[in-house]
């Protein structure tokens, strides 16, 4: 095992040791999973022996993205044989596997530039890039009923929403050398929003066009008026997932702040039970104290119901051990890693599950007080 492992256990050893023994701490199942991963699955995968990998590595949890209902009903017992719970991770206002179809049907569903050019037939940054208006009823309609087939699911128990945004307005700024880009500011190339529906809603509201003005960029009603039409369909979301008694998780930006100015997604006001922020530094200052910060900041600022998690890249070495620490320190009450398979080292593997098991018996003595308890 290697080195950094055994300090970790030797310090939850130590916190268990300290732990005043007047009080029952026999430990409770928690709410939720405390590690989890994001994982694609399509037919043909040998789910038995990733749930095996995942008990392996300590992970409880598993946000499973596949093409189908039917998919999740295949994998639902497996999963349960192995004691890991199954959220459905599901792609909203950015579409996935029936994309193709979409665009062609119904290419006034997606969404338009400050510059007047539509996803439909022009790219941002990638070709998956098929954003749609979240101002419009049809764009609702189907996103609520894709769910509700979703959550009619028997043992699944949540649903995970992701990519419930409008296109990056500014990327990540290690990103921008990948796409020959300096964002700076905003730039109308990149801005999405200005669809005629959204346009037309916020006149009806406000009185005037935003395009009118020299800068839309530096108007703020419209920018949180952007933020709520996306606020609004994830509580929509929400009202039907807690409808069928599923909980409801999210898969945002790295904090409520920074998603609203980059991505129009002011997840602190969604009616969510989990939250898996993407913490991921190395797009940003590539410290580990950025996680630090973030999960401060998420702890004052997210939905008070809301059960806050981190969500960071899987690595092969200590850095991503600090990086746990640096969350679960901070407030965070999990952790989830993208993805399972990026482990690739069994002895990383045998330090994560070391490392989870030791969170756990600190938890199970109340040794670990995260922030926001």
């Amino acid at each position: 095992m290697k080195t950094f492992t055994l300090s970790f256990l030797l310090l939850a050893l130590a916190a268990i040791a300290s732990c005043s023994g007047g009080r029952d701490t026999a430990a409770e199942k928690p709410a939720y999973p405390l590690f989890w991963t994001w994982l694609d699955y399509r037919p043909g995968l040998n789910f038995d022996s990733v749930c095996v990998v995942m008990n392996q590595t300590g992970i409880d949890g598993v946000m499973l993205n596949a093409p189908t209902p039917d998919d999740y009903r295949a994998v639902i017992p497996v999963a349960r044989k192995h004691g890991i719970e199954v959220y459905a991770w599901l792609w909203t206002l950015n579409l996935e596997h029936d994309r193709d179809s979409i665009v062609k049907a119904h290419p006034e569903w997606l969404s338009v530039n400050r510059k007047g050019e539509s996803l439909a037939n022009h790219t941002a940054y990638v070709g998956y890039y098929k954003f749609m208006c979240p101002a419009l009823p049809e764009v609702r309609e189907y996103i609520l009923n894709k769910v509700e087939n979703y959550c009619r699911i028997e043992g699944l128990n949540g649903i995970a929403i992701d990519y419930h945004r409008l296109v990056d307005v500014i990327l990540p700024a290690a990103l921008w050398p990948k796409y020959g880009i300096v964002q700076d500011k905003e730039y109308p190339e990149w801005d999405y929003g200005y669809h005629p529906a959204m346009i037309k809603k916020f006149r009806d509201l406000h009185g005037y066009n935003p395009q009118e003005q020299d800068d839309p960029s530096t108007d703020e009603k419209w920018l949180q008026f952007r933020c709520d039409q996306v606020t609004e369909v994830a509580n929509q979301i929400a009202g039907v997932v807690h409808a069928y008694g599923k909980k409801m998780a999210a898969s945002p930006f790295p904090t409520p702040a920074m998603s609203r100015r980059m991505v129009r997604q002011d997840w602190g006001k969604w009616n969510l039970d989990l939250v898996f922020p993407m913490v991921y530094h190395t797009f940003y200052t590539g410290d580990v104290s950025f996680i630090s910060d973030c999960t401060i900041e998420n702890v004052q600022t997210k939905n008070p119901a809301t059960t806050l998690y981190c969500g960071m890249m899987a690595s092969n070495g200590p850095e991503m051990f600090r990086s746990m620490d640096a969350a679960l320190e901070h407030g965070a009450q999990g952790i989830a890693i993208f993805t399972i398979g990026s482990l690739k080292d069994p002895q990383v593997r045998a330090s994560f599950k070391a490392y989870a098991d030791s969170v756990r018996r600190r938890r199970a003595s109340d040794a670990l007080c995260p922030a926001e308890m």
